[in-house]
């Protein structure tokens, strides 16, 4: 699961801006990002990615391997209903892993990893626990 910063320049009515290509949105991307604030936070690039057609899906009993990573910015992801039972922080398998983590702290630039094995049926959302993103 990537999780992505996006920096969407907006005019001064707080319009998202449209450009005709790429090289001509650059100046005005720069800037956004340097501000360090995202206009949007989304998993695997788009709102969405994650939900309908494009949710994950699992059975009861099955134990799944989540990797997750964030370029940018410190990232806490969370499954609602679940947790991990085991956790590598930082994405090191060689590394002795913890258990029973519900929050998964990664650090920007980072990547970590998760298994779980679900033990009841139901939607299990995946949020980043930073939610005042």
């Amino acid at each position: 699961i990537g999780e992505n910063d996006l920096y969407i320049p907006k005019d001064e009515n707080g319009k998202y801006k449209k450009y005709g290509s790429l090289a001509e949105s650059y100046g005005d991307t720069v800037e956004a990002m340097r501000s360090l604030i995202p206009t949007h936070v989304v998993f695997n690039g788009k709102a969405g990615a994650l939900t309908g057609d494009g949710a994950l899906k699992a059975k009861v009993g099955e134990t799944v391997l989540f990797v997750h990573g964030q370029c940018n910015r410190d990232t806490r992801p969370h499954l609602i209903g679940g947790h991990a039972d085991w956790f590598w922080p930082l994405g090191k398998f060689s590394n002795t892993p913890l258990r029973d983590i519900e929050t998964w702290f990664i650090p920007g630039g980072a990547s970590a990893a998760a298994i779980y094995t679900f033990k009841q049926p139901g939607v299990y959302a995946y949020v980043n626990h930073n939610l005042n993103r």
